[in-house]
């Protein structure tokens, strides 16, 4: 692994980009034999300074987990990264666009859970038992380390592009719909740019909260009650500009409506 006062200096710089609201240069480019596992203590040392710097971590969001998403970024394999209180939106939001760096929005659900969640053996079965309910978001994408050429672990060190979420709809059990069949509609100003169906997440949106629960294990970490799991996107990233109005419509689950200033 990289020496853990060049984690540290990475963690450092990440954090400088995003208040700044600037992009940094990759850094699979400045240092070539950064390994995922790097990523992740990157990752988990920009997360804890935010702790430390009294931002609440309220949950996870999972990135990737779908063949489109894969196919849109040129990813293949799912990554995860954190969610804090101030990242956390209400349906109706007037949000600010230039908080964010690459702005763009995906349509997702999200696991409320009632009891946590530890791996290793984490099973869809354990998260359908975990989850008090699930109600429609968006994910707000915000990307502090260039686009073009970058991998798997430049994105998981830029906490997975993580830049906020929306919630909205209607809140329901995890058994009271199909989950497979949750579809959406999203717009930008009025007119349809994607549709999509939550079983494009890993053939059930579940699995994914499944996969993260295992993952957190390997790094000594898991789920606890309450958390916010964002279970990841069934559309592509639609690119989102200053005075955009966003709808997804979820039919029976609601909508979810805000707009970037």
């Amino acid at each position: 692994m990289l020496p853990a006062t060049t984690i540290t200096a990475i963690a450092d710089e990440l954090a400088a980009a995003e208040r700044a609201r600037s992009v940094v240069p990759l850094l699979t480019g400045r240092y070539p034999d950064m390994t995922i596992e790097d990523s992740y203590a990157v990752q988990n040392e920009w997360r804890r300074r935010g702790i430390e710097a009294g931002r609440r971590p309220v949950g996870r969001k999972i990135g990737l987990t779908s063949k489109v998403m894969q196919v849109a970024t040129g990813i293949t394999e799912p990554d995860y990264g954190a969610i804090f209180a101030d990242m956390v939106f209400e349906n109706g939001s007037v949000i600010e666009h230039s908080r964010f760096s690459n702005v763009r929005v995906e349509v997702e659900l999200a696991f409320v859970l009632r009891s946590p969640l530890k791996g290793p053996d984490v099973t869809v079965f354990d998260v359908l038992r975990a989850t008090e309910y699930v109600v429609p978001a968006l994910e707000i994408l915000s990307s502090r380390i260039e686009l073009a050429g970058r991998t798997i672990v430049d994105t998981i060190s830029d906490n997975a592009a993580m830049g906020g979420m929306v919630y909205g709809g209607n809140p329901i059990a995890a058994d009271a719909v199909d989950l497979r069949w949750v579809s959406a509609l999203l717009y930008r100003n009025e007119t349809i740019e994607e549709t999509g169906v939550a079983a494009a997440v890993l053939n059930h949106p579940a699995t994914g909260v499944a996969w993260l629960a295992n993952k957190l294990a390997q790094h000594g970490d898991g789920l606890s009650a309450g958390e916010i799991v964002l279970a990841g996107s069934f559309t592509r990233p639609m690119w989102v500009h200053p005075g955009d109005t966003v709808q997804a419509d979820y039919r029976d689950l609601g909508a979810i409506t805000c707009r970037f200033v």
